[in-house]
């Protein structure tokens, strides 16, 4: 019983899932249909995104690119800039996930060597909100980003100009609260020193191509299927201690949405009610599921019931704002915080929660302000 609430408590959402999963197979019962519920590109992609990105992270090079970054800086303001700014783009590309696993830890141990430990709320923080919003530019920034985006159908180039504005707005945001953070002069000598070590060049080129094939074939220029099996293999051969690192509670989480969603999509109760809600009201319908069961499992649910795809894609990214589990990536920070300064967490709350009410307004604003499909709902 210890072991079931240990697992319930750290897997909460996949817990969740799978609950929902079999109580609408109370109404539903299992048939064939059951089999086109999951999306399988979906599943497939973002493993082999997470497999890709954990090489990667493993051969430090995330770290050493902070590294040398880190080592022109002279102040407190220039530090927190690029802490913020490495969660901010990275993301786009390694997910927020990956960024925040990466550079959280990498900036709690900068900050302290350089004699900046008053600043490692604010950046933690401020690297958080970075993270989510950085990663909603492109299809690949975040797990409901790359379902969304096979769903709807829209191609990368207009997936990016749909989220551009929000994350060139998010940009000026983060610029503006950096002028807030204290800009004490920093022990130069001593940043990065505990990162170093030599990248093998080899594995780094074989990472860099089997990325280059995920994102063709997020792209729809290259078959999934046949990317799966690229990755695979190649791991399997070259690299499989990989495989330990891919975050599989998520791809289960997924699973028992999907047949959650599919299940409850042939409920005409259900379905009627769902469409009351939604219609007009996409995105703030999905910023307010967020703030409860966070901003994946509110895309999987509500993209069963709406064709209004512009709109949902802006609301699931900007309810990963608000509160700590509007978005799962934010319990990495959290969890470093608590981990190593115990006595801060409960001062990092606050702050991680106003800062991110505050950002989540002004974006709010600005997309009831911004013309095209969808605003003003």
């Amino acid at each position: 019983m210890k072991r079931v609430k240990e697992f319930v408590k750290r897997e909460t959402v996949l817990t969740a899932a799978f609950l929902l999963a079999a109580l609408s197979m109370v109404f539903v019962r299992p048939d064939r249909a059951y089999g086109g519920y999951v999306d399988y590109q979906t599943i497939a992609l973002l493993f082999c995104l997470m497999a890709v990105m954990a090489g990667f992270q493993k051969l430090g090079i995330f770290s050493y690119i902070g590294r040398e970054l880190l080592g022109r800086v002279r102040t407190g303001r220039q530090a927190a800039a690029v802490l913020v700014g490495l969660c901010f783009f990275s993301s786009m590309a390694i997910t927020n996930d990956v960024a925040l696993i990466t550079f959280v830890p990498f900036a709690l141990t900068v900050l302290r060597m350089a004699g900046l430990s008053g600043l490692i709320l604010p950046v933690v923080a401020l690297q958080t909100i970075a993270a989510n919003l950085g990663s909603m530019l492109t299809p690949i920034g975040n797990p409901q980003n790359l379902y969304l985006y096979g769903k709807s159908g829209l191609g990368a180039g207009a997936f990016i100009r749909l989220m551009l504005p929000y994350c060139g707005l998010s940009l000026g945001l983060l610029a503006v609260s950096l002028l807030f953070v204290d800009n004490g002069r920093i022990r130069k000598e001593r940043v990065g020193q505990e990162t170093e070590g030599k990248i093998c060049r080899g594995k780094a080129g074989m990472y860099l191509v089997l990325f280059a094939a995920c994102v063709a074939a997020v792209a729809r220029l290259l078959p999934w299927p046949a990317v799966l099996a690229a990755v695979i293999l190649v791991l399997l051969v070259a690299d499989r201690s990989v495989f330990l690192a891919v975050d599989y509670s998520l791809l289960l989480t997924f699973v028992g949405f999907f047949v959650f969603i599919g299940n409850m999509g042939r409920l005409p109760v259900f379905k009627e009610f769902l469409d009351g809600i939604l219609l007009g009201r996409e995105a703030l319908t999905a910023v307010a599921a967020s703030q409860v069961i966070s901003n994946v499992p509110a895309a999987l649910l509500l993209s069963g019931f709406t064709d209004r795809w512009e709109s949902l894609i802006v609301g699931a990214n900007l309810g990963g704002l608000g509160t700590l589990i509007a978005s799962m990536a934010s319990l990495i920070s959290y969890k470093s915080i608590a981990r190593h300064y115990p006595e801060r967490k409960g001062r990092y709350l606050a702050l991680f929660t106003a800062a991110n009410l505050v950002f989540l307004a002004v974006l709010l604003a600005f997309y009831r302000w911004m013309p095209g499909p969808g605003a003003g709902a």
